[in-house]
């Protein structure tokens, strides 16, 4: 069995924030692949027309999606002297604030929120929280997701 995380190390790792822009057409893409069918996902003009400035992000394009296309997306983890290889998506959950529009700049901060051991050590979780805010500030969203890690 491997070594087991050291949890007051991974709650203090520092991990850079990352900004994306919420782009028209990717959003589209998303919505469209998860079987969004409502306009104000799909079409600015009908979102304009329901009193929104433009086309809706979807709640869940907020989840890990955008972070796996980073170049390295989960550096933060492999700091923490896991081996990727034996990681499984565990759980994610999402807590909104206000609704993000194709045009907003959004800035992720993440953190580890919690790391806990179960099966005897054999299976480890690491908790990691992403604020998400638009650029002047206003929150958007905190998302929790969970990591698996077997020893």
């Amino acid at each position: 069995m491997s070594d087991l995380i050291d949890r007051d190390v991974a709650l203090a790792l520092q991990i850079e924030p990352v900004v994306f822009e919420m782009e028209r057409g990717r959003l589209r893409f998303f919505a469209e692949t998860i079987g969004l069918t409502d306009p104000i996902y799909l079409d600015r003009a009908a979102a304009q027309a329901a009193g929104h400035p433009d086309v809706l992000v979807p709640p869940t394009f907020l989840g890990n999606s955008l972070e796996l296309e980073l170049p390295q997306p989960l550096t933060w983890l492999a700091a923490l002297g896991v081996d990727l290889e034996r990681t499984t998506h565990g759980e994610q959950s999402f807590e909104y604030h206000s609704l993000a529009f194709a045009g907003d700049v959004l800035t992720f901060r993440r953190s580890i929120a919690d790391v806990y051991v179960k099966k005897g050590g054999a299976l480890e979780f690491v908790v990691k929280r992403t604020e998400i805010t638009r650029d002047d500030g206003t929150p958007i969203a905190d998302v929790l997701c969970t990591i698996g890690v077997f020893h």
